[in-house]
């Protein structure tokens, strides 16, 4: 049965009374239930996140959320089939199921409605189904008495022509990234939203408020002790470090321009080079951790998740990371991002220097777990939360 004929099945069981619509679907019913919407615990004060749970956040920040008193809190994503990385979720339905089942997707916006005191919409997403307009849904919510926020992970809401004019990396320039005006027209329409909507906005990575002005600083969320935990031994003690790169989007990463110079270094001897793709979230700390240096990216100047998570274990992470980011979080934390400066056409100086001054990079990898516990814990993401919620740590 195709796509579109399960759509106007399930649309249109849903219009007529149950013991016909399940003659006609067979399982609809049992399959909404399997489905389920989205709960919440008891609280006076109760926060939705999704739909999207990029990099496993939206889990992370509803746990940050409950660090505040009378706060509970739930993520929703829909999954795609064969997501390799299955990052946790409070509550996860199959894509195709969230795009098809009318029943659900009313169920669903029921539930929200009645549930949550607060909801934060990610990356302009729909969130009951894909019909009509985001706009549309956050109005539904708002005139339930529902406090409704944005919120931004990158290219949802980065402009692809801004950037080009002012990184010589970008990866949008001289048609590199394939996908260059899908992404311009994405964020076109997101900007749309937040003009529209008037709501507060959010962004989980600092460079984005440069692109988002007013936005407030969500940082993300990584499990420090965890991370901290999975290092097998302290960084560069090898005679030939491991040298790890995970380009979850190669072409955003800035992966190929890299790829000549770690393969000629590894041909040299100078270092091991492994690169990841594909891997389970959970399996990432081992990847990491037995790592003693983790290239990020080397396109965006950006620092997220990926980064943390290798600062936590403390690695070595060398990575491009702009000077605006790199003062926006002198500013706001007091304290300097211990990653190590490299754009791509200057990374083999940098990791020759790496191999060659071993303890002075021991140093700086051995400052990367405090940063993150002082920054990305989550303790600063409650903070941050708490404004839009109207609670206090």
């Amino acid at each position: 049965m195709s796509n579109a004929i399960v759509r106007f099945a399930h649309r249109a069981a849903g219009r007529i009374p149950h013991p016909v619509a399940d003659r006609l679907l067979p399982g609809r019913r049992r399959a909404i239930a399997q489905g389920g919407t989205t709960r919440v615990e008891r609280a006076a004060t109760r926060l939705f996140i999704g739909p999207v749970n990029s990099a496993g956040q939206g889990y992370a920040w509803a746990r940050a959320a409950e660090r505040l008193p009378g706060v509970a809190a739930a993520d929703f994503m829909y999954r795609n089939p064969g997501d390799v990385f299955a990052f946790p979720a409070d509550h996860a339905v199959p894509t195709p199921f969230f795009i098809s089942s009318a029943p659900w997707q009313r169920a669903q916006r029921r539930a929200v409605a009645k549930r949550f005191t607060h909801v934060i919409v990610e990356s302009g997403r729909h969130l009951f189904g894909s019909d009509g307009r985001v706009l549309d849904q956050v109005e539904f919510l708002r005139r339930a008495g529902v406090r409704v926020a944005l919120l931004w992970h990158g290219s949802d809401i980065r402009l692809p022509s801004r950037h080009a004019a002012s990184d010589p990396d970008s990866p949008f320039l001289h048609d590199r990234y394939p996908e260059t005006d899908r992404l311009e027209e994405i964020a076109q329409r997101n900007r749309a939203l937040i003009a529209e909507s008037g709501l507060p906005v959010f962004v989980s990575t600092p460079d984005l408020l440069e692109h988002v002005p007013g936005a407030s600083w969500l940082p993300v969320v990584v499990d420090v002790d965890g991370w901290a935990d999975a290092a097998t031994e302290p960084a560069l003690e090898r005679r030939r470090p491991v040298v790890v790169h995970a380009p979850s989007n190669a072409g955003l990463k800035g992966s190929d321009l890299i790829a000549d110079t770690v393969r000629r270094l590894e041909a040299e001897g100078i270092i091991e080079y492994r690169e990841v793709r594909g891997v389970a979230a959970e399996q990432m700390p081992a990847v990491y951790g037995t790592a003693d240096i983790v290239l990020d990216q080397f396109a965006l100047g950006i620092y997220g998740v990926a980064a943390c998570e290798a600062l936590a274990a403390g690695r070595v992470v060398v990575s491009h990371v702009a000077e605006f980011t790199r003062e926006t979080v002198r500013e706001r934390t007091e304290l300097e991002l211990p990653i190590v400066e490299a754009r791509a056409d200057g990374l083999e100086v940098v990791l020759r220097d790496v191999v060659a001054e071993r303890e002075r990079y021991r140093a700086v990898a051995a400052t990367g777990p405090a940063f993150v516990r002082a920054v990305h814990d989550g303790r600063r993401s409650a903070q941050a939360l708490g404004a839009f919620l109207g609670v206090s740590v």
